[in-house]
């Protein structure tokens, strides 16, 4: 397969989900090793996993850690399709901006921990607040504006201005990562008792708590938008 890294994975997320419908992988069956999927597909690991992940966020396939991924639908589920597909696609692999998240505001809520005053941990708490209301007004694009505000305060009292840069040039990026995670309506709540527990960690000047807390959100705000990804810490799946 040719062509960016993208448009190798969604092609490959195509030939395999053609192979699901064909009975070639049925449901309930256990999808080969990484390496020999590759090679069969014909693409790199890397765009491979790109792939799985997708298919993960679609429900056609789950993994387990420790035994492999399984095929658990021929279809994409409903709740899925109802998700809009990733506008940057063309540029910007999803998984990416999530890994990237995850690894840049990890370190961000560590450095808050440190630094944090009163006002600002308020500050936090009524941002909480009134995403949350406007989740229960089904008010989403405020919600996830708000939620795009919260990350951006704890970025900016880290005090490290290279990652605020950084995170700054990919604004309109890094909102839209923030909105997808709206669409799953079952899990839409959960955003709020994550950032609550941020909020708790860095009231309490605990900064491994912190990050931990950071990167267990992201993970699972990446999920809710159709995005696995590995992290090493089995204990979150």
């Amino acid at each position: 397969m040719t062509g960016s890294s993208s448009s190798v994975a969604n092609q490959a997320v195509s030939l395999i989900q053609q192979w699901v419908r064909d009975g070639i992988f049925p449901v309930g069956t256990l999808l080969p090793a990484q390496r020999e999927l590759a090679a069969k597909v014909g693409i790199s690991r890397a765009s491979l996993r790109e792939a799985i992940s997708t298919l993960q966020g679609m429900g056609v396939v789950m993994a387990r850690p420790g035994k492999g991924v399984y095929v658990t639908a021929v279809s994409p589920t409903a709740e899925a399709q109802a998700t809009p597909p990733w506008r940057f696609a063309a540029t910007h692999s999803l998984i990416d901006i999530y890994q990237l998240r995850f690894a840049l505001e990890g370190l961000t809520a560590r450095l808050a921990a440190l630094a944090i005053s009163t006002d600002e941990i308020e500050e936090l708490r009524q941002n909480a607040a009134t995403m949350q209301r406007a989740i229960e007004a089904d008010a989403y694009d405020e919600a996830s504006q708000l939620d795009y505000e919260f990350h951006t305060l704890i970025v900016t009292v880290s005090g490290n201005q290279v990652i605020r840069e950084i995170l700054r040039e990919s604004a309109e990026v890094m909102r839209e990562s923030q909105r997808l995670p709206y669409y799953r309506r079952g899990a839409r709540n959960a955003t709020f008792t994550e950032h609550s527990a941020i909020i708790e960690a860095l009231a309490a000047r605990r900064p491994e708590q912190a990050q931990r807390a950071m990167e267990r959100h992201i993970m699972l705000a990446a999920r809710r938008a159709g995005v696995h990804f590995p992290t090493g810490d089995e204990k979150d799946d």
